[in-house]
């Protein structure tokens, strides 16, 4: 097949899984995995390797800031317990529980083990969130799954770097990499956040969205690869960068740019990711044939061992520490609002632990060779265990987690999510009829345009307030519905009269989609 078919197919294949995912409402995690895996076996596609050197300072940083950015730093304050333990003690308990299966059952040399429990021991901050929402997970749910694969990744990257450096350089020390963990931890962190603070001032003083857009971009790379250049955590700088600036953007960005900017960032992750499994689906067939020397009976079994080791220890290490949270329930006191431990939840928790394009990064970016020179040893069969733990993982438990929580009945009370959102528009309101009696009396104010603005306001503040009383008809609503089924029907009249206008010459391309995006903007307004 013609080198240009083949990118034209997998560009097709891209943007068709998205499509299903959209269909389907299977989250596209699981159609890009299973699309990588077809790919390896395209007629035509020539072998391929991929510069390893290029994969974690090319994917990493835009992941793991964009990751971090729209994470909720309330969310993980109110589940710092779970996600802690999850983010440190998990990750260690899974390098040492596969690389000691890996070692055993596989045969690989104990640094090679241990480089691949380090890259299948984080979950994916990308695939495991998308799966977890995409299969109505309860609130809870998603953020300790949120949390926990934004952190545990510099756990496993700091001991992935750990034990990459123990296999080309052939020593080790315990205590000195304990101490390097500390410090290379708590000053990733303090950079991140300063550079942070840096683009925040910056950003402070800037409107133009293409430009905020692009410093965006490059925020990431500014936190990791000064931090990568100093040895230090460059995965924390780059999430610590992302929460302190996801914290502060309110205040940073004007509402046309944030629009802008959300967009982006979307695409952005869902094209990396889509990038991320061509690539792997273009090197699975070398690595495949670099792996002769095993016949299929024996990768199918390792692989299965592999990524029952990494489930396995998953569920054994939590349900012990729910059991031990039961017991200590009554005797240490809980923080207001904080539930008790629920096995259900713990249950859901334990089959919530999809690996994706974080292990995928950095397995493909193990190096060639040795310091020595010598091949790295084991490096295509570690890259095939982590991909078939990642499609175990990914496939297996993201299509099936729907269903146990269907069948655990764990849900989220969404009349008390919907209460707090109508609370909240409420106040919000309130403070905007507040601020315009404040300006009521300013010369540049007119009357009429200030009594406008109060009605559409207090009639806002009524509508919601409806949504609050049991006892409503729901008149209001459905008045509000019919405004807006009325408003939509006059935008459409607009739109239509902008593009006859475009047709016949009356206007420019640049004025119809300057007007047009007004339009967009109403018709978006009209969601609330």
């Amino acid at each position: 097949m013609h080198g240009d078919l083949v990118v034209l197919a997998v560009l097709v294949g891209a943007g068709a899984f998205l499509l299903l995912a959209d269909r389907t409402q299977i989250p596209y995690p699981i159609l890009l995995t299973v699309g990588g895996t077809a790919l390896a076996f395209l007629p035509g596609v020539d072998e391929f390797v991929l510069d390893p050197d290029i994969i974690l300072v090319a994917f990493l940083p835009p992941l793991l800031y964009g990751a971090a950015f729209f994470t909720s730093i309330q969310d993980l304050r109110a589940n710092y317990k779970p996600i802690g333990l999850l983010a440190v003690g998990l990750v260690t308990a899974t390098t040492i529980t596969v690389a000691v299966v890996a070692h055993a059952v596989v045969g690989l040399p104990w640094g090679a083990a241990f480089v691949l429990g380090a890259v299948v021991s984080p979950t994916d901050p990308v695939a495991a969130a998308e799966i977890a929402v995409r299969s109505h997970a309860p609130r809870r749910l998603v953020t300790i799954v949120e949390g926990e694969s934004l952190i545990n990744d510099s756990t496993g990257l700091i001991a992935y770097k750990f034990a990459i450096a123990a296999v080309l350089s052939g020593t080790f020390s315990l205590s000195s990499a304990l101490g390097d963990f500390v410090l290379s931890a708590g000053a990733g962190v303090a950079l991140g956040l300063a550079i942070g603070w840096v683009i925040a001032e910056l950003r402070k003083r800037l409107d133009d969205a293409p430009t905020e857009t692009a410093i965006s971009l490059l925020t990431p790379y500014m936190a990791y690869l000064p931090a990568e250049a100093l040895g230090i955590s460059a995965v924390l700088a780059a999430v610590s960068a992302g929460l302190y600036l996801g914290w502060r953007s309110p205040e940073l960005v004007t509402p046309s740019t944030r629009i802008q900017i959300v967009g982006f960032w979307e695409i952005l992750t869902f094209g990396l990711n889509a990038v991320l499994f061509v690539l792997i689906g273009l090197q699975l067939r070398t690595v495949i044939d670099g792996l002769d020397q095993y016949s299929a009976g024996e990768l199918a079994g390792y692989a299965a061992v592999v990524a029952a080791t990494v489930i396995a220890t998953r569920m054994a290490f939590l349900f012990p520490f729910n059991f031990l949270s039961r017991l200590l329930v009554k005797k240490l006191p809980r923080r207001t609002g904080e539930p008790p431990p629920d096995f259900r939840l713990t249950a859901l928790l334990g089959w919530s632990g999809m690996r994706g394009a974080v292990s995928l990064a950095v397995a493909l970016a193990i190096p060639l060779h040795t310091d020595a020179g010598d091949p790295f040893p084991g490096r295509d069969l570690i890259i095939f265990l982590a991909y078939a733990v990642i499609l175990v993982t990914v496939v297996g438990q993201g299509l099936t987690l729907g269903k146990l929580i269907d069948l655990a009945g764990v849900y989220d009370d969404e009349e008390t999510v919907a209460e707090q959102e109508a609370r909240a528009r409420i106040a919000a309101s309130q403070a905007a009829i507040d601020r315009l009696g404040e300006l009521e009396n300013e010369e540049w104010v007119r009357d009429a345009s200030a009594q406008r603005m109060r009605q559409s306001y207090e009639f806002r503040i009524r509508r919601f307030e409806s949504r609050l009383d049991e006892d409503d008809d729901g008149e209001i609503e459905e008045g509000s519905q019919a405004y807006q089924r009325l408003r939509r029907k006059v935008l459409e009249a607009e739109r239509a009269e902008i593009i006859r206008q475009r047709n016949r010459g009356d206007i420019t391309d640049e004025i119809m989609r300057r007007i047009e995006r007004d339009i967009d903007l109403e018709d978006a307004r009209l969601e609330i």
